[in-house]
């Protein structure tokens, strides 16, 4: 019995949509990382427009083609072989506080886990969290007390945890988008979903249409 094998082509992508940020095209570098060892890609090209609204429609971005073959049985008829299921996850595009050269945004993409403190996807993924404080003694390793974690939700709030009695007292005075990160918990580890977070909102050089 004869076996055909059958090219199965597609796009993989998050193409991104941020307000007054970025032209189309000559997008910044892409990573794509997976704390959870769900998935590892990489992808620098052009395709995205603008950042929020949704990560807008995750086929569109990852703008390299991947081709993989299929065998299937000419003689049975048989059908293509499924690929396995991958396990729940949480799709991140982590943009800097500052733009590219280019003017376009500086945005990197994570998939991680859930169930996890943003804190840690943010550093296990290497995503710059302190900026400034980022040295011994400058911030409290995550203990809730010195609020120099602070990031801003643009998409995606939904899959945190509620603010923390910490969090209240610390952001009173902040915006309602703007969270800790060593206390918002990334929802559980059956969470689905995809998430835009500001870095380092406090020293952005850009504002988020609202």
């Amino acid at each position: 019995m004869g076996a055909t094998m059958q090219l199965v082509v597609g796009l993989a992508g998050v193409a991104s949509s941020s307000p007054r940020l970025a032209p189309p095209c000559a997008m910044a570098t892409a990573t794509t990382t997976s704390s959870c060892s769900v998935r590892k890609q990489s992808c620098s090209c052009c395709g995205a427009a603008h950042l929020p609204r949704r990560l807008q429609h995750k086929q569109q971005r990852r703008c390299g083609i991947r081709v993989r073959a299929v065998e299937t049985d000419a003689a049975a008829g048989g059908e293509a072989e499924a690929a396995p299921e991958e396990p729940p996850s949480v799709d991140f595009a982590f943009v800097a506080p500052r733009l590219l050269p280019d003017g376009t945004p500086d945005v990197h993409y994570r998939t991680a886990c859930g169930g996890q403190k943003l804190r840690d996807i943010m550093l296990d993924n290497y995503i710059d969290l302190y900026g400034p404080y980022d040295k011994l003694l400058l911030n409290c390793e995550g203990g809730g007390e010195c609020g120099t974690c602070i990031v801003e939700v643009v998409e995606g709030g939904e899959l945190l945890s509620p603010k923390t009695d910490v969090e209240k007292e610390l952001l009173k005075r902040k915006p309602k988008t703007w969270r800790l990160a060593c206390q918002a918990t990334v929802g559980n580890p059956d969470s689905t979903g995809q998430m835009v977070i500001q870095q380092l909102p406090e020293w952005k050089i850009h504002e988020w249409d609202k």
